[in-house]
């Protein structure tokens, strides 16, 4: 089946919308109808801001486990190289990978309790999918709680115009933690996110749902019964009065079945119709479960009407500026963007076609291509910022592309200085989410190169000068603001920039965008093409001189313990089993690795290379019994190379590791004799079979203590 000619625009309203819809009913999530109408009112735009709304927080972009799991679980597509039937067991191994347990993606709310979390347990305990989200391990009740729907849409969208093919993906990823109901909701609700790339009727939307599960279930009932009510009532009120006394909570028990809500879901759509707004009111007004069933409709109503259908009513967008976090053990894929998650998606969807990835302006990171489009940029630094810079995507003014970031600017002068930045890192002021934490390590680094291509409107009334910047966390976490490459641009001018970024003492990148100066006033639109950045980062990684914590939260500490108090930086314990303290980005290729670790009491510690995740890396380890190893982890271990190894607990060696292709190569030392460290490698080996190509990098330690003073990462041709 073709792929619809419209298909990323398409993704990316579907992701716009699930994103919209989880933050508008996620400070309230959990609330029945009583309590919204008592304390809020119908919901018609954002609440995060109303004090009255319990949270421990009132940010508008946060973690939530809507986002985390939906484009997360997802990624087993890409992992396992697109397969034509993607297995359970392969997407449980992505659970497996991902998840930090206990702190990312999951409600951990305990065994018989969370659905997920009890899946999860089973697959960590060896209980394969789909035994490990079935009705015959966990009952009725457990297995057919809402989780399953709420991940749902990633797979429906890589199956654009084929309902059958969505629910089956969907049936296959529900039933690594669901079973019974609740993947019938799911498969529904995937039919008709993929039809909705090709058809608008609602009729028939309704219609492939209830093809997709079978005719004698709950869910196909509720079908025919939401059809019935919304046919013989004119108020979404007496219907959602219907749904309470048939499918309520009293009737569908748990925390958060999948039957009330997915009702909920159904309501909104029908009396919704093609106005975005009235849907999400309804939906969200309607209480439970709201973040995941506003954020379900979003996504089925931003693929079903595009992007004229989320900006027809009040601007949805703006607030958001595509911010997404999704903390997982993969914290370079934790600071993103709903363009960045849709060309994901649509990329997949392109590779289960048989068709090449898309890659907007050769591949740029911030590419603005999709109308509409901020990528997380946004005027900073400064009280006054908004008032002398405005951001807008426009067509046009592009030499590799269609589209741009307008930066409108006014009263431009000598001491008013315009920023505008995207977040690189977990940007100043965000307050800790406690619930599902924000795992995350910065996307770029010292020894990368940025580049950007700008171009100043023919109107402007003077020159500007232009400046890639960025700020970094220095000393106590203050953030500081580093300059580099620029240049002045003159009206109707066109200059592209590019910065190495230089050593910052270990301090880690909050944001990088451009700085605008003019000695004059001067007023104006400045046209931002594109901005990227590639190369290997020449960085160590230690405690810088002026303290703070934020250096620390660049890694994920995948560990028991990583506490502040010891004089080493790194020291790190792990009590049962392997942990991993990780830093880096899945686009780090070739590059070498070194620290001098000092174990202690471990049966295991080292390095790794190219990590992505819990159960995927190379990792250089000095190992009981006196052997150092250079292994494989890919959903089980495969020793590479070996050799026999003097080693002692409580001294100190000299460990690295180099990646090259399919090549490895690894040195170890005593930390007395660092030259050992450059001279023959002590192990090498070739991998040829399903090989990682990138990466991030890590400590590693196995029951026991590891302690280090810094890490170091370095392009291979300039050494370590």
């Amino acid at each position: 089946m073709p792929l619809p000619p419209d298909y990323l625009e398409r993704v990316y309203a579907g992701v716009l919308g699930k994103t919209i819809g989880v933050y508008l009913g996620r400070p309230f999530e959990g609330w029945t109808y009583e309590q919204i109408m008592g304390q809020l009112g119908e919901i018609r735009y954002y609440v995060h801001a109303r004090r009255d709304v319990a949270l421990k927080n009132h940010e508008l972009v946060v973690t939530d486990d809507d986002l985390s799991g939906t484009f997360t679980f997802l990624r087993a597509l890409e992992d396992y190289g697109y397969p034509a039937e993607i297995a359970p067991a392969q997407i449980a191994q992505t659970w497996l990978n991902y998840i930090l347990p206990q702190r990312t993606v999951l409600w951990w709310g305990g065994v018989g309790n969370s659905t997920e979390h009890t899946a999860y347990l089973h697959l960590r305990d060896g209980v394969g999918a789909p035994e490990s989200g079935s009705i015959a391990r966990n009952g009725k009740v457990v297995a057919e709680q809402i989780g399953a729907q709420i991940f749902v849409d990633g797979w429906a969208m890589v199956a654009p115009g084929d309902p059958e093919r969505a629910a089956d993906l969907a049936r296959r990823a529900a039933s690594v933690s669901h079973d019974g109901e609740a993947i019938y909701g799911a498969q529904a609700l995937a039919a008709m996110e993929a039809l909705a790339f090709v058809e608008h009727d609602l009729g028939r939307l309704l219609d492939a749902a209830a093809r997709a599960i079978p005719p004698d279930s709950v869910i196909a009932r509720l079908y025919d019964d939401l059809r019935a009510w919304h046919a013989a009532d004119d108020d979404w009120r007496r219907t959602r009065e219907r749904i309470e006394a048939r499918y309520g909570y009293q009737i569908y028990g748990g925390n958060c079945h999948i039957v009330p809500n997915h009702a909920l879901i159904l309501l909104g759509l029908l009396y919704g119709g093609d106005d975005f707004q009235r849907a999400m009111t309804i939906v969200n007004t309607s209480g439970w479960d709201t973040d995941c069933n506003s954020g379900n409709l979003g996504c089925l109503l931003g693929i079903r009407g595009g992007l004229r259908a989320l900006d027809a009513g009040p601007d949805w967008r703006a607030p958001i500026a595509d911010r997404i976090f999704l903390p997982t053990v993969d914290g370079g894929r934790c600071i993103t963007d709903a363009v960045a998650e849709a060309v994901h998606v649509a990329n997949a969807g392109r590779c289960l076609a048989g068709l090449p990835p898309l890659a907007p302006k050769g591949g740029a990171r911030f590419h603005f291509e999709l109308p509409g489009s901020l990528q997380g940029f946004q005027p900073g630094d400064s009280p006054y910022a908004r008032d002398v810079v405005a951001l807008e995507n426009v067509a046009g003014h592009s030499q590799r592309g269609e589209r741009s970031l307008a930066l409108h600017y006014h009263h431009l002068a000598r001491g008013r200085v315009a920023r505008v930045a995207t977040p690189a890192f977990i940007p100043p002021g965000t307050p800790e989410m406690a619930v599902y934490e924000l795992l995350a390590s910065p996307t770029l680094y010292p020894g990368q190169t940025v580049r950007a291509w700008l171009s100043a409107d023919a109107s402007n009334t003077a020159p500007v000068s232009c400046a890639l910047s960025l700020r970094v966390y220095g000393p106590n976490d203050a953030p500081a603001t580093v300059e580099g490459a620029s240049a002045t641009l003159s009206p109707g001018a066109a200059q592209s920039l590019t910065w190495a970024i230089p050593d910052l003492g270990g301090a880690p990148i909050i944001d990088v965008g451009l700085t605008l100066r003019s000695e004059g006033r001067a007023d104006g639109t400045l046209y931002h093409d594109a901005l990227t950045w590639d190369g290997t980062p020449q960085v160590t990684f230690t405690r810088p001189e002026g303290g703070g914590t934020m250096w620390r939260r660049a890694w994920v500490d995948a560990v028991d313990q990583f506490d502040p108090m010891w004089p080493e930086p790194f020291r790190i314990v792990q009590n049962r089993g392997r942990g991993l303290l990780i830093q880096g980005t899945r686009d780090w290729t070739d590059y070498a690795v070194r620290a001098v670790v000092v174990p202690h009491l471990a049966r295991a510690a080292g390095l790794a290379a190219r990590v992505q995740g819990l159960r995927r890396y190379y990792a250089l380890l000095l190992r009981s019994a006196g052997m150092l190893q250079l292994v494989k982890v890919l959903d089980g271990e495969t020793v590479l190379a070996e050799a026999p190894f003097a080693w002692e607990l409580g001294q100190a060696y000299d460990l690295r590791l180099e990646v090259r292709g399919d090549e490895l190569r690894a040195w170890a030392t005593p930390a007395h004799n660092r030259s050992g460290a450059n001279g023959q490698p002590l192990l090498t080996a070739r991998d040829r079979q399903r090989p990682l190509a990138g990466g991030a990098v890590a400590l590693v330690v196995e029951e026991g203590r590891l302690a280090a003073d810094a890490v170091s990462v370095a392009q291979l041709t300039s050494g370590l």
